[in-house]
């Protein structure tokens, strides 16, 4: 486990104690979960991103030319 020393508004400091008492954890679980809830979002963007750089939309089109031409059901209007 490592130390990491930050300095944050006082304003921050308050509002992560509060919200980290109301869910019954400790200042640095909250932070730890922040930290990694914001790290898995970039680490999406960029997966997501990088499978987008492969797409093949001429592959996309054959697909969707094969999808019957029909109206929709009346649950999903």
């Amino acid at each position: 486990m490592s130390t990491l020393s930050i300095r944050i508004p006082n304003s921050v400091h308050e509002a992560v104690k509060s919200l980290a008492a109301e869910d019954n954890i400790s200042i640095n679980q909250f932070i730890s979960s922040a930290i990694m809830e914001k790290i898995t979002a970039l680490e999406t963007e960029d997966y997501l991103s990088k499978r987008a750089q492969k797409a093949d939309k001429k592959a996309f089109k054959t697909m969707l030319d094969l999808v019957p031409d029909v109206p929709a059901n009346s649950f999903d209007k």
